[in-house]
C-alpha cells in the first residue's frame, strides 16, 4: 500500500484547482497589464481572484497581494514593518523560537542589520504564553511576528489574543499562516493582524503561488522592483493560471472545513493512539490545540533518517519535520524549543494527513511504523545501551 502522509511539505494539486488552471492558460493568456481585449479579460479574472481570496480571509480585496508563496510574503512583510521601524528609530521585533526559517532567518538578516530580535519561549507543549508577548513589548517595539499554527509539530498559536494586545498597543502584527490557511478557520479581523502569509501549495494549490494580506494603511515596501504590477508593491507579470488555481483550492478547502477537519482529527487521532503503545517515544506539540491533520513523534534510540527511508521502502511517505531542512543534519529547532534534548530529536517522525487520506491507510501506517521502530532500533547501539543500562531512558 501506498501512504502519502507528508502533506505538510506539499499537496497534490486537487483535479478542480489543475482544471482552472489549464483553461486559464487556454483561454485568458493575455498579460493583465495590457490594455486589449485579451489583457483586460485576464485583468477581469486576476482582480475576481483577489476578491474571492479575500472573502474567505475576511480581508478587502485592496489587501490582497499575490506573491510566489509564503517565504516571499512573510519576507515582504517583515522586511516592511522593520524599514518602517527604523524610521521612526523602532528597532525592536519580537517572534517566537518555533518560527519557520523564512521568519528566523529574516530576523538574522534584520539583526546584522542592528534590529533588536527577541525570541520568545514556548511551553513543553509548543504554545507560546500570551502573558510572555505582552511582557516583552516595549515603546520601541516595531513588529511582532507569530505563526499561526507550526509546521511541524502542528500547535495552534494563541493569535487572537496577541494580536488584540498589538491593536492595543499599535504595534504592527505579522503572522505566518502558512500552514493554517485551508485547514482551521483565519480571519484577518478576528486575528487583528496587519500582515498574513499564505501558500497554495498547502491546500491542494499549485506550488510558486501564494499570497500576502496587508492591511491597509500599513506599510508595505517592494521585495521586487520592475513593473507596475500588484498595486507596484510586487513587480513582474502575475501567474494568472497558478492565482486562478490557488482560489479555486482556497475556495474549497475552506467550503466544508468543520466536517473535513473532523474526518482528518479522527484519522490524527487514531494514529496518535496506535503510535502511544510504542515503547519510549513521545508525541511532540499539544494533543488537542492542534492542526487536524498533524501527528509528530519521537521515538528514543532510533534515527529519523533511518525511520523515513524504511518507511518509504513499505509505500510511506513521511518526514522528520519541515521540508525546507530536510537536508540538515542538526535536530529541528522547534524539537529543541519545547525540551526535547539532541539524541531524541533525532528521532523524529512528521506524519500530515488531509481529506484524501483513509481509515484503511493510517491502520497500514501505524502497523508499518511500528515494524520499523523495532527494526531500527534492533541494530542501533544507543539503543543497546539503553536497554543494558549503559544509558538512561529520557522517554
Amino acid at each position: 500500500m501506498k501512504v502519502y502522509a507528508d502533506n505538510a511539505a506539499t499537496t497534490k494539486v486537487r483535479p478542480e484547482a489543475l482544471e482552472a488552471y489549464v483553461k486559464t492558460s487556454e483561454t485568458l493568456f493575455g498579460n493583465p497589464s495590457s490594455l486589449h481585449s485579451e489583457g483586460q479579460r485576464a485583468k477581469e479574472l486576476l482582480e475576481d481572484c483577489r476578491a474571492r481570496v479575500a472573502a474567505v480571509l475576511g480581508a478587502d480585496p485592496r489587501e490582497i497581494y499575490f506573491t510566489s508563496g509564503g517565504s516571499e510574503a512573510d519576507n515582504q512583510a517583515i522586511l516592511s514593518a522593520a524599514r518602517a521601524g527604523f524610521s521612526k528609530g523602532k528597532k525592536k521585533i519580537i517572534s517566537t523560537a518555533i518560527e519557520h526559517h523564512a521568519v528566523l532567518h529574516t530576523l538574522e538578516k534584520l539583526k546584522k542589520e542592528g534590529f533588536e530580535i527577541v525570541l520568545l519561549p514556548v511551553d513543553g507543549s509548543g504554545i507560546v504564553k500570551v502573558a510572555d508577548a505582552e511582557a516583552a513589548m516595549t515603546d520601541d517595539t516595531c513588529l511582532v511576528s507569530v505563526m499561526t499554527a507550526n509546521n511541524e509539530i502542528g500547535t495552534i498559536q494563541p493569535v487572537e489574543e496577541i494580536g488584540a494586545l498589538c491593536r492595543a498597543r499599535g504595534i504592527p502584527f505579522h503572522t505566518d499562516a502558512v500552514q493554517a490557511v485551508g485547514h482551521i478557520p483565519v480571519d484577518v479581523k478576528k486575528f487583528g493582524c496587519d500582515y498574513l502569509a499564505l501558500s497554495a501549495h498547502k491546500f491542494e494549490g499549485p506550488r510558486g503561488i501564494g499570497a500576502l494580506y496587508c492591511r491597509r494603511g500599513a506599510p508595505l515596501f517592494n521585495l521586487v522592483e520592475g513593473g507596475a504590477q500588484e498595486k507596484g508593491k510586487r513587480a513582474g507579470t502575475e501567474d494568472l493560471p497558478a492565482i486562478s488555481a490557488m482560489t479555486v483550492a482556497l475556495e474549497l478547502a475552506v467550503q466544508n472545513l468543520p466536517q473535513t477537519a473532523k474526518y482528518v482529527q479522527t484519522l490524527r487521532d487514531f494514529v496518535i493512539d496506535g503510535l502511544s503503545t510504542i515503547p519510549h517515544c513521545a508525541l511532540n506539540g499539544d494533543r488537542n490545540k492542534r492542526l487536524a491533520g498533524n501527528v509528530s513523534f519521537c521515538f528514543e534510540g532510533v534515527e529519523g533518517e533511518a525511520l523515513l527511508l524504511y518507511l518509504d521502502d513499505l509505500g510511506v511517505c513521511a518526514s522528520s519535520g519541515s521540508a525546507c531542512t530536510s537536508g540538515s543534519l542538526d535536530p529541528s529547532h522547534v524539537l529543541l524549543a519545547i525540551g526535547r534534548v539532541h539524541d531524541v530529536a533525532h528521532g523524529s517522525l512528521r506524519l500530515t494527513f488531509n481529506e484524501n487520506n483513509t481509515p484503511e491507510e493510517m491502520r497500514y501506517l501505524v502497523d508499518a511504523v511500528k515494524t520499523v521502530v523495532a527494526k531500527v532500533r534492533a541494530f542501533s547501539p544507543v539503543w543497546r545501551d539503553l536497554q543494558e543500562g549503559k544509558r538512561q531512558f529520557i522517554l
